[in-house]
């Protein structure tokens, strides 16, 4: 019998065969003590472990950078960093010195340490530092050990879908997409170090599966859908049936794709949709391209912090800045200014725990308070305004007084980039994340400090229902349909277009075909997706009729309940779109 886990999607594409459970992990350290004559032999095998282990990582990172690019490549940079920090070097000297400790067990004892201290954080973010010690330590101690490198442990055999409870970079950056066909995880994000590696050798992945690799087995069946998250294990005839439904779709959409990337995004009746990607590191900017993308309706700048030990420089934050901003010349690039706090957090912060996260210190009031972050990251996106039409969205704004802090800031940075010469371009646009109630309540007032807004769904639904989305029992309870949250978009988009400024929807709302049908029929006429749903959305928009839509919302706002919203929209679309074919539920032969 089949069993099914949902997950969360980190890597796009769908894969069948055989599961190859993969077992790695820090190597046991027996407890061992040397006498005084040995100790000094002892710091300096510690310190050649060491040295032998940079030289590896570089080597490592060398190769990263050739196949999948700079960016990629310093997700190794915060091991290195590791390596040389005082805490790690000077703790396990002082180990060996004090305790006589053998270099493996006080290094080992060391990183112990600190591994705990980094849980107590309580911060979900700590999971990527975590993963990177538990990376060096396990290399180190092989080292020390005398035993063999930690090398591919996938194996050899068929090609198989690797199922684990975790992996780190170095694991993932050895794995072959021609024998790798899937990854099963229990842990990870998307924003995980082997998750942007995975992606970015196109190999489908789905994490945070909790306990997945405790109850697979080595040579059971599996499907991993790196689209919808979810992975099946054993899967019977009816999910084999339809997995190779949707991989027929998979590749039918894929020569389908150059043709309807061509296409305009408009109705059946010409209203013309503005339809934008969702961009999460630079590499993406292309793919994007070819998908068919008009701009970028939401640049996450978090790549540039998550995960290191110390604030990225404004010349790299430019350069990446730079380089999606000429992937699309005459074409609107939304950068969304640093979104910290809740489940993404630099550790160069010392972001201190919070009861929940999620209403605490984050987004815009991190920024603000903390400007040393923030004034080189306003400055590099005024220096990338000359390479485009560059526009600044910040997060989670609740108060006018908050926009307002902005602009003063943006005046100060512009003033002082013309007194040193630096070219930027003074017409950019400021606008805000429309993400809570506050925001949408008092979004006639906002409007008027704003050349633009967008909303994001994700988190609107979340604090407007109470219900936390990646809360899997409460999954049936966030309905992207409530009638609270039409309401409050439909009110955003009518002071909006009062106030003469455009309105975008950023969620996944608008990826979602009821979504979009229910989005244009608001008149919100700028939509922004993950650019592996541009086609898709694109040809739903092409579906249907703007009339249509606009009745269908009409009735919607009358509604009572989610269910008589849904019912409204489910009649206005009819038979103009195949809610099926985007579906991504098993019950139903999906495409992608």
């Amino acid at each position: 019998m089949s069993t099914f886990r949902d997950g969360l999607a980190v890597s796009e594409g769908i894969a069948l065969g055989p599961i190859r459970v993969l077992r790695w992990g820090v190597p046991d350290v027996p407890h061992e003590t040397v006498s005084a004559e040995e100790v000094e032999g002892e710091v300096e095998r510690f310190h050649e472990a060491r040295t032998w282990a940079g030289r590896r990582i570089r080597e490592i990172q060398e190769g990263t950078e050739e196949r999948l690019g700079s960016l990629e490549a310093r997700i190794f940079d915060p091991q290195l960093l590791m390596l040389d920090d005082a805490e790690v070097v000077d703790g396990t000297v002082r180990y060996i010195r004090e305790n006589r400790l053998s270099a493996a067990r006080a290094f080992h004892w060391r990183m112990l340490e600190l591994q705990a201290r980094w849980i107590r954080t309580s911060n979900p973010m700590v999971l990527d530092r975590l993963n990177d010690l538990e990376d060096l330590m396990t290399r180190v101690l092989h080292r020390l050990l005398e035993m063999p490198e930690p090398g591919d442990l996938t194996g050899g055999g068929e090609p198989a879908i690797v199922v684990t409870d975790n992996l780190t970079p170095s694991l993932t950056v050895q794995m072959d997409p021609e024998r790798i066909l899937g990854i099963a995880a229990d842990q990870g994000t998307r924003t995980s170090h082997w998750a942007i590696l995975a992606r970015s050798m196109e190999i489908p992945a789905v994490a945070g599966l909790v306990d997945v690799s405790r109850t697979a087995s080595d040579g059971q069946e599996g499907i991993v859908d790196g689209r919808v998250g979810r992975f099946v294990l054993d899967p019977d005839d009816r999910d084999r049936t339809i997995f190779h439904q949707r991989k027929q779709q998979f590749q039918e959409w894929e020569e389908e794709l150059a043709e309807i990337a061509r296409l305009d995004a408009v109705t059946q009746d010409g209203q013309p949709v503005a339809l934008r990607a969702n961009v999460d590191i630079p590499a993406e900017a292309q793919r994007a391209v070819q998908h068919g993308a008009e701009g970028v309706g939401l640049f996450r700048t978090e790549f540039l912090v998550v995960g290191r030990s110390s604030m990225p420089q404004e010349e790299e934050q430019y350069l990446a800045y730079r380089q999606v901003t000429e992937a699309f010349p005459n074409r609107a690039v939304v950068i969304r200014t640093f979104d910290l706090g809740g489940d993404k957090f630099p550790m160069f912060l010392h972001m201190p725990a919070e009861e929940n996260p999620f209403l605490g210190w984050r987004a815009i009031r991190v920024c603000l308070d903390r400007l040393e972050l923030f004034r080189p990251q306003l400055r590099a996106i005024l220096r990338a305004t000359a390479h485009g039409d560059v526009r600044i969205m910040l997060p989670l704004v609740n108060d006018v007084e908050e926009v307002v802090k902005v602009r003063e800031l943006l005046s100060e940075e512009e003033e002082d980039l013309r007194r040193k010469g630096i070219p930027f371009h003074s017409g950019y646009k400021l606008g805000i994340l429309v993400e809570t109630p506050a925001a949408a309540l008092d979004a006639a007032e906002l409007a008027r400090h704003c050349d633009f807004f967008s909303i994001g769904t994700n988190d609107l639904i979340q604090y407007t229902l109470a219900v936390d989305r990646t809360n899997s029992r409460l999954a049936h309870l966030y309905n992207p349909f409530h009638p609270s949250v039409v309401r409050q978009i439909h009110q955003v988009a009518r002071v909006a277009r009062a106030a003469g400024i455009e309105v975008s929807v950023c969620g996944e709302m608008a990826a979602n075909p009821l979504g979009a049908f229910l989005l244009l029929g608001l008149d919100i006429t700028a939509l922004s997706v993950a650019w592996p749903s541009l086609p898709e959305v694109k040809k739903v928009i092409r579906s249907f009729r703007m009339e249509d839509a606009r009745a269908s919302a009409r009735r919607a706002l009358a509604a009572a309940t989610a269910a008589e919203v849904t019912e409204c929209l489910l009649e206005g679309v009819g038979d103009a779109v195949d809610l099926g074919a985007f579906s991504g539920r098993w019950s139903l032969p999906a495409s992608p």
